[in-house]
């Protein structure tokens, strides 16, 4: 009877695997199809011809702007993004979990608030504020939040991870004569470094595919990023590229495969330490 419930779980695991990852599979083949043949031979993932022109084409991009500009951009919007998210979640963190402060309290359930509040309700808000500092049509909006408080389940996993730490640790270190920050620095950040890399991971992929952010804040071509790059492919008045749109959606499907690849030990450690923590 084990044996038969172990083959059922493996099967059932295979058959959801396969279709989960089977969207990955057929863009990859409609973007080796031609387009005539993408839609009218929708359930095939065998092209009957291989056409590579159409990365060419896609990478090509639009005018003077290649699809290597949306790529730069993205990196080093995602990347700064991951950097301010890191920085300002620990400390902030490490000063709920580990300092007693006046309204501590009231501030944590502020920060509870905010993780049901939905990025609708902030939106124009935050518009607003962005366009009167002149700020708007820059990557100024999609990084400067990052470093000034970043995402607040970020910071709660990060409050959670720092408060399964022994405070013996603190106690110890100040014996030693260390300072508060040097707690922070020495002690509880590198043996938070499970809780940073699934931080780190979650929000390049979080920021990477972000469509939204770009889309309100960014006017000039040259500053858009992949989602928006691939959003260009699309046009209702007149022919939609398909093939170059698929071809470069995998493309940038390319760098979140390696990411998860590479660190997906530290994605499932850092989470499991985190909810044991908890």
């Amino acid at each position: 009877m084990k044996q038969y419930k172990t083959l059922i779980y493996h099967v059932s695991i295979i058959l959801l695997g396969v279709l989960m990852i089977y969207p990955i599979f057929w863009t990859f083949a409609s973007s080796l199809k031609p387009e005539t043949e993408i839609f009218r031979n929708a359930s095939s993932l065998i092209p009957s011809m291989l056409k590579w022109s159409n990365y060419i084409d896609g990478w090509r991009g639009f005018g003077d702007v290649s699809f290597t500009t949306f790529f730069l951009n993205s990196t080093f919007v995602t990347t700064m993004v991951v950097i301010g998210t890191i920085f300002s979640s620990t400390l902030v963190a490490f000063g709920f979990a580990r300092i007693n402060f006046r309204f501590r309290t009231p501030l944590f359930i502020c920060l509870l608030a905010t993780l049901m509040l939905p990025q609708q309700v902030t939106l124009i808000p935050q518009y607003i504020l962005f366009h009167n500092l002149g700020w708007v049509n820059t990557f100024l909006p999609l990084i400067v939040p990052a470093f000034i408080g970043g995402i607040p389940f970020f910071i709660f996993l990060m409050i959670q991870f720092i408060r399964g730490i022994p405070r013996d640790l603190d106690e110890a270190a100040v014996i030693d004569g260390c300072s508060t920050f040097g707690i922070f620095w020495r002690i509880i950040l590198p043996l938070t470094t499970p809780a940073i890399a699934t931080i780190a991971i979650f929000s390049f992929y979080w920021t990477w595919d972000d469509f939204m952010s770009p889309l309100i804040y960014l006017n000039d071509t040259d500053l858009f990023t992949v989602a928006l790059g691939l959003q260009m492919f699309s046009d209702p008045s007149s022919v939609t590229a398909w093939g170059p749109m698929f071809a470069m959606s995998v493309a940038s499907i390319v760098p979140q495969l390696l990411i998860f690849l590479f660190f997906q030990k530290y994605l499932v450690e850092g989470i499991t330490a985190g909810s044991m923590k908890g």
